[in-house]
């Protein structure tokens, strides 16, 4: 069974259903049905036309599930329009479905939180760690908006900011996290780039193509996380940095700054800086101000904490993470960090092995156990 086929063909398939006249809730259950069907025949009897197959078969299940309705005498004229099996439509719907998922009866937050569940392929607790809220409440947010936008007619396309941030969520995931959606979201930026001429679409898939430039040197061959400090820089790829570096040129040209341009102006700055003592942290810090100010994000103002201690030393850095809520992602790893910075190499060992105990994955985790018996060895 092609398990990768199937999550590539999911968003297709639901995107059709949803065309052809079916709300989205039931949409999605009865393209969940089809891809359970999937496991269970394709092993002995896969079929030659894999998107065709699921279409059909979805479709059936929707329909089940409409005759089974209060309004199963309006809904059951949808029955004429079932499709022959066959081959089906070869265009990718994936943009367009995020377009639709971002309804305008729809929150921003609800839309990206929606989107990221039924079309990105992401599970709940990975959304509610990208909001730092706890599983059970993105748990109800999805729900609602599936209430909210159940039986309605998916024809008023979202705005672009929130399938913007839908994409970065994906991208970030997909870089970081357990499921690779990182290439799949570059693929579908660089359409939205191609038919709308917004700055912030530009600078978001500058800001992908800059981190995924980096994205063979973060690991070592053991598949432990390599820190940006210690990665070997011959291994980033110079055609993506070069690219990203001219797209985000262009789109501060236009004067229109937004927090995607500058996060992507701070990845340039790393990826220009020839070793990792030559970085210009003194202008990280600055676009981290710009960052700040756009956003008011805790996230950010923990990376400028970073970069503070960096620029100005790490007693700068530690007088800007004492403002913030030791509560936030990696608030402790930053921590030991810069206390190992300053000398304090008991105090950061401690803090290393705290972080280690709340990494959201078992690289993360496993590097920074490295970290707190690398310091407690030479204690």
């Amino acid at each position: 069974m092609n398990e990768v086929l199937l999550r590539n063909l999911t968003p297709s398939v639901l995107a059709i259903l949803v065309r052809r006249g079916a709300d989205f809730a039931a949409a999605e259950d009865a393209v969940q049905d089809a891809l359970v069907e999937a496991v269970r025949v394709w092993p002995a009897d896969p079929p030659r036309d894999p998107k065709g197959w699921l279409v059909t078969v979805a479709w059936r299940r929707f329909l089940d599930t409409v005759r089974a309705d209060a309004a199963r005498r309006r809904r059951e004229d949808l029955v004429n329009e079932e499709p022959a099996p066959g081959p089906a439509p070869a265009a990718d719907d994936t943009l367009r479905l995020y377009f639709l998922c971002a309804h305008p009866s729809l929150t921003p937050s609800s839309a990206v939180a929606l989107t990221l569940r039924a079309v990105g392929g992401l599970t709940t607790r990975q959304i509610a760690r990208a909001y730092l809220v706890p599983e059970a409440t993105m748990a109800q947010r999805i729900s609602r908006a599936k209430r909210t936008v159940s039986g309605l007619r998916f024809d008023q396309p979202g705005d672009v900011a929130t399938v913007l941030r839908v994409l970065y969520l994906v991208f970030n995931e997909g870089y970081s996290g357990d499921v690779d959606l990182a290439a799949e979201a570059i693929r579908l930026t660089r359409q939205l780039a191609a038919v709308i001429d917004h700055p912030e679409v530009a600078g978001l898939l500058a800001l992908m193509l800059l981190h995924h430039a980096r994205r063979a040197a973060r690991t070592a061959p053991d598949g432990s996380l390599v820190p940006l400090a210690e990665q070997d820089r011959s291994r980033w790829d110079t055609a993506s940095i070069a690219e990203g570096v001219a797209i985000l040129h262009a789109a501060l040209a236009r004067d229109r700054l937004g927090e995607f341009q500058a996060q992507a102006a701070i990845a340039a700055l790393h990826a220009d800086a020839p070793t990792a003592e030559e970085t210009d942290w003194v202008q990280i810090v600055e676009w981290y101000d710009e960052l700040a100010h756009l956003t008011d994000s805790p996230i950010v103002r923990l990376n400028r904490a970073v970069a503070v201690g960096e620029a100005d030393g790490p007693r700068a850095g530690l007088a800007a993470l004492a403002a913030l809520d030791a509560s936030l992602p990696r608030h402790t790893a930053v921590a030991a960090y810069l206390h190992e910075r300053d000398g304090d190499l008991a105090t950061a060992a401690r803090l290393y092995a705290e972080a280690a105990q709340k990494a959201p994955n078992l690289a993360e985790r496993d590097h920074l156990t490295r970290q707190a018996a690398r310091l407690n060895a030479r204690r």
